[in-house]
């Protein structure tokens, strides 16, 4: 039998449940899926998706360590860069930018 990946979920660390919303569900469209406390004090742990991409933001000590970079191959690359580059976000400014054939940004 040979093993196939089905899905890599990438976790991202957060330190603040509001910016992490105003960024991920306001900015960038995703969806909230789910979120989990394991009580009320507990730190939040939840799931952001969109269009076929799934996101874990951990709010917990050890998960996902600050800068994480990955890569995600997507279609319509161009078309997320002027919605986002529409919304004129305060702290960041989306770019697009050529690596080994394929866009980055």
């Amino acid at each position: 039998m040979s093993m196939r990946a089905l899905q890599v979920i990438p976790i991202l660390r957060i330190f603040s449940i509001e910016k992490a919303r105003e960024f991920y569900l306001d900015y960038a469209g995703f969806h909230l899926d789910w979120e989990h406390r394991f009580d009320a004090t507990a730190p939040l742990y939840m799931q952001v998706s969109r269009d076929g991409l799934v996101l874990h933001l951990s709010e917990h000590y050890g998960d996902g360590s600050p800068g994480t970079r990955f890569q995600v191959t997507y279609e319509g690359v161009r078309e997320f860069h002027a919605e986002l580059c529409a919304k004129n976000y305060p702290t960041g400014v989306p770019a697009l930018r050529k690596l080994s054939g394929a866009l980055s940004s």
